[in-house]
């Protein structure tokens, strides 16, 4: 579980959920899903594959959760959840998706894969195998 962000080049590993409460996070089930798109590094136009990308998740209790890949992000896999709370206003919902409770947090991260690669396993083809699913 990251909830740091990436500044200067070196990876911020902040943990806000750790044991029971983070195994009860990622078998939760996802009602509804949002891919979403923000600049690249933050800020200026949303331009393609010149932004960044990933999905907003919301669950039965009515939380939401931002699942986005990068490299580094994680300590074992590229693919983490982060608190929506810690999401800039610069995210912008680009499609959506209803799951009705069938896939669970973990099916997300699943999805998303714990490898990245820039051409080949972006954020960009996660969020849309992560929305597709």
């Amino acid at each position: 579980m990251f909830s740091g962000s990436k500044s200067s080049g070196t990876p911020n590993h902040n943990y806000d959920l750790s044991g029971s409460n983070l195994t009860r996070l990622y078998n939760s089930p996802v009602y509804n899903a949002e891919r979403m798109k923000r600049p690249l590094g933050g800020s200026g136009p949303v331009v393609g594959p010149i932004s960044h990308s990933g999905v907003r998740v919301t669950l039965a209790n009515g939380s939401r959760w931002l699942i986005h890949k990068g490299k580094g992000y994680g300590v074992s896999s590229d693919t983490v959840v982060v608190n929506a709370r810690y999401m800039s206003r610069e995210w912008r919902a680009v499609m959506e998706g209803n799951f009705r409770g069938r896939k669970t947090v973990a099916n997300f991260v699943a999805t998303g894969g714990s490898r990245y690669h820039w051409l080949f396993d972006n954020c960009h083809w996660a969020s849309i195998r992560m929305i597709k699913q």
